[in-house]
C-alpha cells in the first residue's frame, strides 16, 4: 500500500488525507456552504410580480347594461297576460321594422322572451372588437334553450351605448315540465351566455396615455408593499422615479410618448417584489362554522377550559288502570325523564407567543368542533389573550 509523508513526519495510506490538508478541505467547503447561503439569501423570499400586486389606475373593465328580446323559443317564452312588458317591446319593434300592428290587438306568443343584457367592456376595447354577454330572463320563460338574441344596444352608467349584442343563446340548464304540471329542472335555463355575442362601437377613455406619471394602486392596502414596491422600482430604473403616495397608490413617472410608455409598462409588470407579511386576522364563518387563522396569529398565556352539556328529555308516559267495580276511568298520567350529561371539561394552557399550529394541535388534542373553536376564540379575544383581529361574517 502506497503511503505519504506530512509536514510533521507521521506517515499515512495515499488514500486518507494528513490532518492539515483536512482542514484545508474543512475551510473550502465551510466558505462554499456560506457562498451559497449568501447566494440564496439575495433571492426575494415569496417575491410576486407587480401585475399580480397592483393595478394601473385608470386601466379597468366597465359594466354594460341593455334589455333585448330572445326569439324562437320551443313553447318556454313569456305568458304574455303575465308579462305584459314583453308583448309591449315585440309591437315597438315591429313598429321600427315597417310591420303595423292593429290597435287592440295583443298577440299570445309563446316563442319570446323578454332578457336584461349585461357585459363588461375590457380597457382599452377598441370598436369592431367582440365580447361576450349574459342574458337573463325578466318575465316567466320556463327556458332560453334555442332561442336567439335580436339586436339589443348595451349601455354604460352615463346612459350612452358602447356595444351591440346579437346571437344565439348558449344555454347550461335544462327544463322539462309535464301537462300535469310536474317539472324537472337541471341548473338554470332561464338564463344563458352568447359567447362573442356583443360588438364594441365606442371607446372608453382611459386615462392611461395622460399626465405625467402613472399610478399603481395595490389591490390590497399596506404601507409596507406601497414601500418595497417604490423601492424595487427606484432599484430598477436607477433614479428616484416612484414614491409612494399612501397604503394604496405609487406613482410613477413615465415617458410621455405612447409606444414607450407601453414598453415602460412591460418592464414594470414584469418585476418581483416582496409583499408585506398579512396582518393578524381570524375569520369565523358563524353560518357554516368555517374559521381561517393567519398565519401571524399569537396567543398571550391564558388557560382555557373546554366541556360540553347536554340536556336529554325523554318522554315515558304511565297508564293508570282504576280498581275493579270502582266505577274510575283509566288515565294516561305524563312522565318526564331528564337527563343531565356534561363532557369534556378538559384545560389546557396556551404558553405565550404560541403559534397557529400549537393553537389549532391544543384544540385538536380535546375534540373541539369548529363551533367550538369559535367560542374559544371569542373568549380568547374577550380576556385579551388572541393578538389577532377576529372577523365574524
Amino acid at each position: 500500500m502506497r503511503t505519504q509523508s506530512s509536514a510533521d513526519g507521521l506517515r499515512f495510506p495515499a488514500d486518507v488525507p494528513s490532518p492539515r490538508r483536512a482542514g484545508r478541505l474543512r475551510f473550502f467547503a465551510l466558505v462554499i456552504v456560506l457562498e451559497l447561503v449568501l447566494l440564496i439569501g439575495t433571492f426575494p423570499a415569496h417575491a410576486e410580480r407587480v401585475k399580480d400586486l397592483a393595478s394601473v389606475a385608470g386601466v379597468r373593465s366597465n359594466p354594460l347594461v341593455g334589455y333585448g328580446l330572445v326569439v324562437g323559443l320551443d313553447g318556454s317564452g313569456d305568458q304574455t297576460s303575465q308579462a305584459p312588458f314583453t308583448v309591449q317591446s315585440l309591437k315597438n319593434l315591429l313598429n321600427q321594422l315597417g310591420v303595423t300592428v292593429p290597435p287592440g290587438v295583443s298577440p299570445q306568443l309563446k316563442n319570446v322572451a323578454a332578457v336584461a343584457i349585461h357585459a363588461e367592456l375590457p380597457a382599452f376595447a377598441k370598436p369592431g372588437q367582440v365580447i361576450d354577454v349574459t342574458v337573463s330572463s325578466l318575465g316567466n320563460a320556463g327556458s332560453l334553450r334555442g332561442g336567439s338574441l335580436l339586436m339589443a344596444p348595451l349601455k354604460g352608467a352615463d346612459g350612452e351605448v358602447y356595444a351591440i349584442a346579437q346571437g344565439n343563446v348558449v344555454v347550461g340548464g335544462l327544463g322539462v315540465s309535464g301537462k300535469d304540471g310536474s317539472r324537472v329542472s337541471v341548473n338554470v335555463p332561464s338564463a344563458g351566455r352568447i359567447p362573442r355575442g356583443a360588438m364594441v362601437e365606442r371607446v372608453v377613455a382611459s386615462g392611461f396615455d395622460s399626465g405625467p406619471d402613472v399610478r399603481l394602486d395595490l389591490h390590497v392596502a399596506d404601507f409596507t408593499t406601497a414601500t418595497r414596491l417604490a423601492a424595487g422600482i427606484n432599484q430598477l430604473l436607477g433614479s428616484a422615479v416612484a414614491r409612494p403616495l399612501d397604503a394604496v397608490t405609487v406613482s410613477v413617472l413615465g415617458p410621455a410618448d405612447a409606444a414607450q410608455r407601453v414598453a415602460f409598462m412591460a418592464q414594470l409588470e414584469n418585476l418581483d417584489i416582496q409583499p408585506g407579511d398579512a396582518p393578524a386576522r381570524v375569520i369565523v364563518n358563524a353560518r357554516t362554522g368555517t374559521v381561517v387563522v393567519g398565519s401571524s396569529v399569537r396567543v398571550l398565556p391564558a388557560a382555557v377550559s373546554h366541556g360540553t352539556l347536554s340536556v336529554t328529555i325523554s318522554e315515558k308516559p304511565e297508564v293508570s288502570q282504576p280498581d275493579a267495580f270502582s266505577r274510575g276511568q283509566t288515565v294516561v298520567l305524563p312522565r318526564s325523564e331528564i337527563e343531565v350529561t356534561q363532557t369534556g371539561g378538559q384545560m389546557f394552557v396556551l404558553d405565550g407567543g404560541v403559534s397557529l399550529d400549537d393553537l389549532v394541535r391544543a384544540v385538536n388534542q380535546i375534540g373541539a368542533s369548529p363551533g367550538d373553536l369559535v367560542a374559544i376564540l371569542e373568549a380568547l379575544k374577550q380576556a385579551g389573550a388572541l393578538r389577532a383581529e377576529l372577523v365574524i361574517i
